[in-house]
């Protein structure tokens, strides 16, 4: 019975997973607004109710599907406890890594935009996650300024929102320009020029 329970959580986490994929890639290709639930089952392989019994609203569908990205990215600028300029590498790699995975990329760039209006779903998610990855980049260039690791003159609050920045307006330049943008060779060098020490 316990083994028969697991392998039904196990399916459902697997069909989870499946529709957070799907919905990634169609709210990436036709924006939040564009996506449909049913679209989204059909995709699955799924009823329209299926897909509800997982996420009963379309709203907590592009919630998941954004904080899924957020797990994933999270963990990936963590690997190995990094901090101060192994943090700042680390923002350099991401960049690497999204250049594999354009469907996610696509879905950022859409959804954040759509996310500006007051009213979308995700715009407080949007605000929290910007407040929080401006302050996770500050804190990387504070702890470089207090190794001895930044070079004078670079403050840590204005290098941290630049970084945000320059990462999410290569991400649009690398989606027009059809994937030719060097986004992690361009945020490396802009980094590498604010240290003193090797990236």
């Amino acid at each position: 019975m316990a083994a028969e329970a697991r392998r039904g959580y196990a399916k459902g986490r697997a069909r989870r997973r499946e529709i957070l994929d799907q919905a990634m890639a169609l709210f990436g290709e036709a924006g939040y607004r564009g996506a449909s639930l049913r679209t989204i089952a059909s995709r699955c392989g799924i009823s329209h109710p299926g897909l509800l019994h997982h996420f009963p609203t379309k709203e907590s569908l592009l919630l998941a599907v954004l904080e899924h990205r957020d797990e994933v990215d999270g963990e990936w600028l963590s690997l190995g406890g990094t901090s101060g300029v192994g943090r700042l590498r680390r923002y350099a790699e991401l960049a690497a890594l999204n250049a594999t995975r354009r469907g996610i990329v696509e879905l950022f760039s859409v959804v954040s935009t759509e996310a500006t209006a007051a009213d979308h779903p995700a715009h407080a998610y949007f605000v929290r996650r910007y407040r929080d990855s401006v302050s996770g980049a500050e804190l990387a260039y504070a702890q470089a300024l207090a190794d001895g690791a930044l070079r004078a003159g670079v403050a840590p609050d204005a290098a941290g929102q630049q970084l945000i920045a320059l990462m999410d307006g290569l991400q649009v330049q690398w989606l027009l320009g059809g994937g030719v943008t060097d986004m992690a060779g361009v945020l490396r060098a802009h980094v590498q020029a604010q240290l003193t020490v090797p990236l």
